[in-house]
């Protein structure tokens, strides 16, 4: 008897910001086969940047995974083709830009610059924040907006950005960023079969308060984070 094979599925995700011993863990959980998409934030706050940025772009080369452009991403592709005193401040400021230091960030500056906006699956996208409602692109900071005036159009948007204690639902809409960096979970989600598998994410010893989870402002949804 000749065996079907499994059609190749997708795991969506959220922000791994240098938390690579959890995305290790994360990696032994999902399939070798499946495709990986990673929603952008792999950068900053966690203490293993490089290796964090290494990881993902091995698996991009390796043509496992697709590694969206996130706002922390951007904020570091522009402080780095800046060349005024506010980009040299944004520099200064930036976790990954002091971890690395400026050679290593300019070495990875072309491969930021090509990170693209959306990954389109079937039914069904991934992007990092969501898409501007009025122009509907993809709009790597937006929140509310997107939460309250989305109607479906793409299927199911699967999106990080804010974090949030579990994998969170809202009307088409699922989030996926559940604070890796703040003691929270490191997670992904299969848009084909809904089902979600998370690891521990930084000091889970020591969890930390996620940041703006006081009142939601939509239904089911989280406050903004960072």
């Amino acid at each position: 008897m000749t065996s079907v094979s499994r059609r190749q599925h997708h795991w969506v995700i959220g922000d791994v910001h240098g938390c690579a011993g959890s995305l290790e863990l994360l990696l032994q959980k999902l399939p070798a086969t499946d495709r990986l998409i990673f929603c952008g934030d792999a950068i900053n706050r966690g203490p293993a940047i490089a290796a964090t940025m290494e990881r993902i772009w091995g698996l991009v080369e390796q043509g496992r995974a697709v590694w969206l452009r996130g706002n922390h991403e951007q904020d570091l592709i522009t402080a780095l083709r800046g060349g005024s005193w506010q980009a040299e401040r944004n520099l200064a400021g930036c976790d990954t830009f002091r971890h690395l230091g400026e050679r290593a960030c300019r070495q990875w500056l072309e491969r930021l610059e090509h990170l693209p906006l959306a990954y389109w699956g079937d039914g069904w996208v991934a992007t990092h924040a969501g898409f501007d409602p009025e122009t509907w692109q993809p709009d790597l900071r937006v929140r509310l907006g997107f939460w309250q005036h989305y109607d479906g159009r793409f299927g199911e948007v699967i999106i990080g950005h804010t974090p949030s204690p579990h994998v969170r639902r809202l009307p088409h809409i699922v989030m996926v960023d559940t604070g890796a960096c703040y003691g929270g979970e490191l997670s992904a989600y299969c848009p084909e079969t809904h089902a979600v598998i998370a690891v521990p994410g930084l000091r889970p010893d020591t969890p930390r308060p996620l940041p703006g989870l006081r009142a939601p402002l939509v239904s089911g949804a989280p406050s903004p984070g960072g």
